[in-house]
């Protein structure tokens, strides 16, 4: 009688042995383990799309800017991370920096490891017809394991490569 009730109070204990717990540590160490390269990798990815997105953003506002305003705007990219956004306020078609309604952008407060190609072209120019300036700005990430390209045509289509 006294070996059924301990056998009933054994099969009725619930919960995990202290070598269970131990196993599924040492799983979800080795997991993450394997995880974590490849989530910097995907990170560092992620940022550079977002930066491309912003400049994209941008410089489509600067378009319809340059549309609804009916004068000129240009970007200068005058640094590895930053640009500007200004009008020809005073009309003389040409584009000063610092003129008009500046705009300052930093890429970098967002995304600290994207940086311009140093050897970018001449900043994009914005008619008041839409019409731009053929550019294409390149972005990188500091380590050099990724790149891309906004370009913008004539017609003044602003698309990420």
């Amino acid at each position: 009688m006294i070996g059924k009730l301990s056998r009933k109070k054994a099969s009725l204990q619930k919960g995990f042995t202290l070598v269970e717990l131990m196993i599924v540590v040492a799983v979800m160490g080795i997991l993450a383990a394997i995880a974590a390269p490849n989530l910097q990798t995907y990170m560092k990815q992620r940022r550079l799309n977002g930066a491309a997105r912003q400049v994209m953003t941008d410089l489509m506002a600067a378009r319809m800017k340059a549309c609804s305003l009916n004068h000129r705007v240009k970007v200068f990219f005058y640094s590895d991370h930053q640009y500007k956004i200004c009008d020809d306020a005073n009309n003389d078609t040409t584009v000063n920096d610092g003129e008009g309604d500046v705009q300052l952008r930093d890429i970098q407060t967002e995304y600290f490891d994207v940086e311009f190609d140093s050897s970018n072209p001449p900043d994009p120019i914005f008619s008041s017809r839409g019409t731009a300036s053929l550019v294409t700005i390149t972005l990188n990430l500091k380590d050099s394991s990724g790149s891309k390209r906004i370009t913008t045509s004539i017609t003044g289509r602003v698309k990420i490569n």
